[in-house]
Parts: structure tokens; C-alpha cells; sequence
């Protein structure tokens, strides 16, 4: 895909881009964040854009020689909006974390109370983790799930946003497996008087192809990234009513970021117009299908799923009724070695530190890009079985890693 006067230029550093090409062709990528991007994308994030530097906004740019750019940001804002009936956009953030940062910016004063789901159960690090700006800068309050059936429990929920009041409730997760409803995070937020952003990093895919229900209408502020399963660049977005566009916008720029990544935001433009094809909406609910068969072969094999099973593009799976002591990092490492890519997680309650982990987290977005359905998962629940099951055995693990590069040869994602 490098040109070969381009490759001979610097061959040290295109060498590992090709060795990377092949692993990504060879391997399963599993990791439920990642995914394949169409090589459209992948022409506008390496185009001349990533030449321009365009502080500010389309007509309200820092910077001559904006008018081509100023098309470029207003046709991804005129996509994104249209594809999730948002009011507003705002196409500039360079990830979700800076999507989420910009609008507690915007909507709050530091030390301000705020309400989110812990990371152990599933959230995430901007939701108010201790070791993450928002926890540092906010006073931030956790809910989660419940022990019974490891859902969201909207009791403890609505106990907790009583008791603290907080300004903002952040719905949203980065391992949590089932549909998020927003309808209970409006009435509780509207019933503590708060405002009620959802972080819809993971699914804005599903979402935009129907897969899972929108909180475009309900929520105040929507963010997500365009890399997961919407399938576009790495990035972030943010969606938002009227009448917070104006104080997102100054919290984006020049609140945090200077000149936005045009070239970026060129490939988000790509993949708005992407998901908004018929075919998405195909990809989308088979992204569903796969998770959920992925799931009840792996359960098949004596994983334990948490929450029993997904609604989504991703499995939390308990490692310990499988093997009590195998490790969700012994997990990761021995599965890399058989070319199966995923990664280590905590499940609720686990009593291994986070680095370590019971659990490893499992997506089924770029395999099911790659083309792979219904029977792939079932082969794949099977090698990642036998290649934890043995090991301890190299020769086994390459048998696996073997079967793996079968199955990839026939779902390559990007063929030569």
C-alpha cells in the first residue's frame, strides 16, 4: 500500500508500517475499541489537509487560506448531524477524551459534583477516575452494577444522584456489554435537576445503523469516537443541543486544542457519509450477531460472560470458571503468541488488580469488517479455547496460530 520510492526513503520505519500490514491481515483483531477503516479514510487522513493549520471555525478561522478547509469541516459537521438528528456537532476533538474534557469545560466549574459509572464496572478513566484529569478536577460520584444480574443499577443509580446531587450525569461505558437505555438517565437527571451527557464512544456505530437505541434526543450532549465501530479515523466527536453549542464550541477551541487535525477531520467527513449507506445498517446488526454467537460458543466452552451474554459488539468474559487460575494479562499474552489479539479486563468485583485482571474484554467489530460471520465465531470461540487450555504447549499454540492465519486468509481486511 507504500509506494515503493516512498518505502525506499525511510526504510526502517516503513519496514515496521509492512510488518504491521501483516499482522493486522494475519491476525484476529479482537479488541473491542479497534477496527478496520476503508482505505477512503485512510487517503483523506494521509492527504494535503494535514499540511493547513485552521485555528478556529468554518468562516471564523485564526488563518488565511481556509476556504477549501472551512468546506471539508462544514460538510463532516452537515454528515454527522444528519446521521444521528443531532442540532449541533462539533468535529474537531482528537479523541473521545478530549470530547469528554471539552464538555465538562463547558458545562462545569472544577470541584463541581458529578455522577458516573465506575471504571471497574465498566466505565471509564474520563468518567471520573482517580487517576484521570476528571477525577482530579471534579468531585466525581460512581454508580454501577448490580451483583444479581451485573446491569446498571438504576436503584443505586437514583440513590446515589439524590444523595449527592450532582450537575451532570455521564452515561456510558467502555466495557459493558448490554443495551444503555437513556430514558432512566434522563428521568433521574431531570429529577435531581442535572444535565445528562452520554458517552457513546463504543456504540455510536451501532447506533447510527440501528443496532442500538439513539440518546441523541434525550440526552443534553453526546460524545463518541469515530474510530470504534462507526469505523472512521481516530477521533472524537461531540453532539449537543442548540443551546450549548456555543460553550462546547469555546471549550474545543480554544478552551483545549489549537488548530484542529483537518486532514482527520476530512476521514471523519469519509466515514459519516460511509454510515450513512444502507450497507452500514447490514454491518451494524451483523456486528450484533457475531457478538452474540461469539458469546454463547465461548460460554460453550466453560467462559463465563458477564451479565450472561451481550447486546452489543463486546463480550466481558470471567476467566476463572474456565480456569481459576489463569489471568486476564496470562490471557492476553498467550493469546498474542497464537495471533489472537485482545485485551485484559477487570470484571466487577474482581479481586485482582487492574494490571493483572480475572477477565479480558472481546469485540467483534473488525472481524466482522473483515467479512467473518456466524461460523467464524464459532471457530474463533474454539481456538481461543484450546490455546488457553494448552498453553503451556508451543506446539499447540502454533497449530493455533496456523488455523488462525487459515481463517484470516480468507477475511483479509486489506488484500494486496
Amino acid at each position: 500500500m507504500i509506494p515503493d520510492d516512498i518505502r525506499a526513503s525511510d526504510p526502517e520505519l516503513f519496514g515496521y508500517l509492512d510488518a504491521e500490514l501483516v499482522r493486522q491481515n494475519t491476525t484476529l483483531q479482537l479488541i473491542a475499541s479497534e477496527n478496520f477503516t476503508s482505505p477512503a479514510v485512510m487517503a483523506a487522513t494521509g492527504s494535503v489537509l494535514t499540511n493547513k493549520y485552521a485555528e478556529g471555525y468554518p468562516g471564523k478561522r485564526y488563518y488565511g487560506g481556509n476556504q477549501h478547509i472551512d468546506q471539508v469541516e462544514e460538510l463532516a459537521r452537515q454528515r454527522v448531524t444528519s446521521l444521528f438528528g443531532a442540532e449541533h456537532a462539533n468535529v474537531q476533538p482528537h479523541a473521545g477524551a478530549n470530547a469528554n474534557a471539552a464538555v465538562y469545560l463547558a458545562l462545569l466549574e472544577i470541584g463541581d459534583t458529578v455522577l458516573g459509572m465506575s471504571l471497574d464496572h465498566g466505565g471509564h478513566l474520563t468518567h471520573g477516575s482517580p487517576v484521570n484529569f476528571s477525577g482530579r478536577m471534579y468531585r466525581f460520584c460512581s454508580y454501577g452494577v448490580s451483583e444479581s444480574d451485573e446491569r446498571i443499577d438504576f436503584d443505586q443509580l437514583r440513590d446515589v444522584a439524590l444523595r449527592e446531587r450532582p450537575k451532570l450525569i455521564v452515561a456510558g461505558a467502555t466495557a459493558y456489554p448490554r443495551r444503555i437505555e437513556v430514558e432512566p438517565f434522563r428521568a433521574i437527571a431531570d429529577e435531581v435537576g442535572a444535565l445528562l451527557m452520554f458517552d457513546a464512544a463504543h456504540i455510536a456505530g451501532l447506533i447510527a445503523g440501528g443496532a442500538h437505541p439513539s440518546p441523541v434526543a434525550l440526552a443534553d450532549v453526546v460524545t463518541f469516537t469515530t474510530h470504534k465501530t462507526l469505523r472512521g479515523p481516530r477521533g472524537g466527536c461531540i453532539l449537543t443541543k442548540a443551546e450549548h453549542a456555543q460553550a462546547i464550541d469555546k471549550a474545543v477551541f480554544p478552551g483545549l486544542q489549537g488548530g484542529p487535525l483537518e486532514h482527520v477531520v476530512a476521514a471523519k467527513a469519509v466515514a459519516f457519509k460511509e454510515a450513512a449507506q444502507p450497507s452500514f445498517r447490514t454491518y451494524a446488526a451483523q456486528v450484533v450477531t457475531n457478538a452474540q454467537a461469539l458469546a454463547e460458543a465461548l460460554a460453550g466452552e466453560g467462559f463465563r460472560l458477564i451479565s450472561g451474554g451481550t447486546e452489543n459488539h463486546l463480550m466481558l468474559v470471567d476467566l476463572r470458571p474456565f480456569d481459576a487460575e489463569l489471568t486476564g494479562k496470562q490471557a492476553q499474552e498467550v493469546l498474542d503468541r497464537a495471533g489472537i489479539t485482545l485485551n485484559r479486563n477487570a470484571i466487577p468485583g474482581d479481586p485482582r488488580s487492574p494490571f493483572v485482571t480475572s477477565g479480558v474484554r472481546i469485540g467483534a467489530a473488525a472481524v466482522t469488517t473483515a467479512g467473518m460471520g456466524v461460523p467464524e465465531m464459532v471457530e474463533i470461540a474454539h481456538l481461543i479455547a484450546r490455546a488457553l487450555r494448552e498453553r503451556d504447549d508451543e506446539t499447540s499454540l502454533d497449530a493455533v496460530r496456523d488455523q488462525v492465519g487459515v481463517l484470516c486468509a480468507k477475511h483479509t481486511p486489506y488484500p494486496a
